[in-house]
């Protein structure tokens, strides 16, 4: 089991649990899968703060996980996109002069 997380970790896959010694070097490996994807919606989407798109990206990814699909670095970020898309869609207009 522990060899198939690992494995799939460094595929592109989301981690499922951290166990015993791997943790360390599962959650490394896993950030350093997020941060490309961080990285290039945080390059597209400029008024939102950073931690808001990592948090985002680790919930998509979560969200993936959770419905069985395969978290590919691809889907993650296309899943991510779609909520920080709708992040800034809601937000109200700015006040103008009255």
């Amino acid at each position: 089991m522990r060899a198939q997380v690992a494995v799939s970790t460094f595929l592109g896959v989301c981690p499922q649990v951290f166990r015993g010694n791997l943790r360390p070097m599962l959650a490394l490996a896993t950030r350093f899968l997020r941060e490309p994807v961080s990285l290039r919606l945080a390059e597209e989407f400029l008024t939102v703060p950073v931690d808001t798109i990592e948090r985002c990206v680790a919930d998509a990814c979560a969200c993936a996980q959770h419905l069985g699909i395969s978290a590919t670095p691809e889907i993650v970020e296309r899943i991510a996109r779609e909520h920080l898309l709708a992040i800034v869609n809601s937000a109200p207009p700015p006040r103008g002069l009255r």
